[in-house]
Parts: C-alpha cells; sequence; structure tokens
C-alpha cells in the first residue's frame, strides 16, 4: 500500500509542479493568443494517467513478463543439488537483507546472468541462468545473488518505475503540445486535429522517448553501484569483485548474451552505448568496490 500511495503521491505533485510552472511562464495564454484551443491542464491530466498506467502496470506484470520473456523455471520444489543451494542461498540472503522471500528462477542461457524483479519487496522474483550456475564458485554465484537481492531490497523496480511514469508523463505531454502548435499555428488547421498534429506527434514521441530512455538509462546505472555495495554486503567484497571480473572476462572472451530490453536494467551484465547503457563499465564496478 506504501508503494500504491508513493505512485498517487508522485503522480499528484508532477502536475501541480508543471502546472505551477505553466502558470509562471503564462504558456496558455501565449497558447491562447496564437489561436490554439487548448487546455493545458486536461492535457497533462490525460498524459499523466496514461504515462503512470503504464508504468503501475508494467510493474505489475514484471514477473509475468520477465518469466516468459527468459523462459524462467520457477523452482517450486528443488530436484537437484544445485536447485536445493539456489533456493537455500536465496533464503539465506534475503533474511540478511529483511526481504520477504522470493520466487527463485533458472533461465536457459549458457551465458553468466541474472535478473531481480517484481512489485513490492516482499513479492520479487530472482533468477539465474544455468551458465552461471555451472561456471561460477559458490561464493562468486553468492555475491550474484545477493547484488540481485540488494535491487530488491532497494526498492529499484518501484523507484524505476516512477521515474518511467514521470518521464512517460512528459514525454507523451510535450510530443502532444508540439503536435497541436504545429497543427494550428504553422499549418494554420482549423478543424479538429489534422494530419500535422498526428504525425508530429509520433515524431516527438520517439525523439522525446529517446532522452527519456537516457534518463532512466543513467539512473539505472547509479542503482547498479548500489546493487553492487548491497551485493558485497550480503556476500562479501571480495566475491563481490570476483564475479565481476570472471564477468568481465566472459564479456571479453565473447561469451556475453544479454538479457531481453525490459529486463537489462535489473540483469547483472548490460553492454550498450554509454549513454543508453543500463549498467556502468564494469571495471568502474570492480574499482568502485576496491575503494570502498
Amino acid at each position: 500500500m506504501l508503494r500504491i500511495g508513493l505512485f498517487l503521491l508522485t503522480n499528484l505533485a508532477v502536475l501541480v509542479l508543471v502546472g505551477i510552472i505553466f502558470n509562471l511562464l503564462g504558456i496558455q495564454g501565449l497558447l491562447d493568443a496564437q489561436g490554439v484551443n487548448l487546455n493545458l491542464g486536461a492535457l497533462l491530466t490525460m498524459c499523466a494517467i496514461f504515462g503512470f498506467g503504464g508504468a503501475f502496470i508494467s510493474l505489475l506484470l514484471s514477473k509475468t513478463i520477465a518469466r516468459m520473456t527468459t523462459r524462467t523455471q520457477v523452482i517450486d520444489q528443488p530436484r537437484t543439488a544445485d536447485e536445493r543451494w539456489l533456493v537455500e542461498t536465496v533464503r539465506e540472503l534475503s533474511q540478511k537483507a529483511g526481504i520477504g522471500m522470493p520466487d527463485v528462477g533458472i533461465f536457459p542461457m549458457p551465458q553468466a546472468n541474472a535478473f531481480a524483479t517484481g512489485w513490492n519487496r516482499n513479492s520479487a522474483l530472482v533468477a539465474v541462468s544455468s551458465g552461471l550456475l555451472e561456471r561460477f564458485k559458490r561464493d562468486e554465484a553468492r555475491a550474484v545473488i545477493g547484488h540481485e537481492i540488494g535491487h530488491v531490497a532497494n526498492g529499484d523496480m518501484v523507484t524505476l518505475a516512477l521515474i518511467q511514469g514521470v518521464l512517460n508523463t512528459f514525454v507523451m505531454f510535450l510530443a502532444r503540445l508540439v503536435g497541436f502548435f504545429v497543427d494550428r499555428v504553422l499549418l494554420r488547421n482549423e478543424q479538429g486535429l489534422g494530419i500535422g498534429y498526428y504525425v508530429t506527434s509520433i515524431i516527438m514521441d520517439i525523439i522525446f522517448g529517446v532522452f527519456a530512455m537516457m534518463v532512466v538509462a543513467w539512473f539505472s546505472r547509479r542503482r547498479e553501484f548500489r546493487a553492487d555495495a548491497a551485493g558485497a554486503g550480503l556476500a562479501s567484497s571480495q566475491s563481490m569483485i570476483a564475479a565481476l571480473q570472471r564477468l568481465k572476462a566472459e564479456s571479453e572472451a565473447g561469451r556475453e548474451e544479454p538479457l531481453p530490453s525490459n529486463m537489462k536494467a535489473f540483469g547483472i551484465f548490460g553492454n550498450m552505448g554509454a549513454l543508453m547503457a543500463s549498467h556502468p563499465p564494469l571495471e568502474n564496478r570492480i574499482l568502485a568496490l576496491q575503494t570502498r
């Protein structure tokens, strides 16, 4: 309930703040003077409903989507020594982190990887790849699991969903504001919404959406350092460093395979362009732990 309340309060705060800014800047009066019949308050409210609603629905469905996209098999009853070790390790570290026992799963990927997701810290999913279980030493795998549990304990899923909701709101709002301006002011359309509005809105959705992705990626990179610190605290600094060094070696050997795009922010791996990268460079993460 606290997280739902946080969603609603953030949504309301965005609406109030933007409304104040627009009133101070006199944007509504400027639009009226240009003959643009647009209710900024109503448009902003609609964009906030859809922006936060989409982010909230994605968060609620995150475990289901994660299982489907990664083909994760949740362990209901451990059948092998590896599965028993994995479940008991997640249980131990979850108790140490003060969160509810997550669902535990394994997904079929020869590369070493892991992720955590879920709509709250007491109803999460922690999953590791089959490749990680096969090749990583137990202390290294334990540190990776601690990293993922750190994401859960730090509330990263909810935090990123809130950020995504705010950004969704602004992307939709600004794209449609530009669309109205082009349609009514530049193209002089006075009957309903013309083609200029729709084409411009779609183009601006894409452009503003790219910038929004950069903001989310930047924040995700910051959260990775916190998750590494959590993994070091739950396991040990040396084990976390060793795990990252092994991941770096596998990446350099060309063994890396990224998670699906919707899971990258909470995986142990990430290797995209600098501005779009969901994870910092592994050497930076290792250095951060070595200098703590």
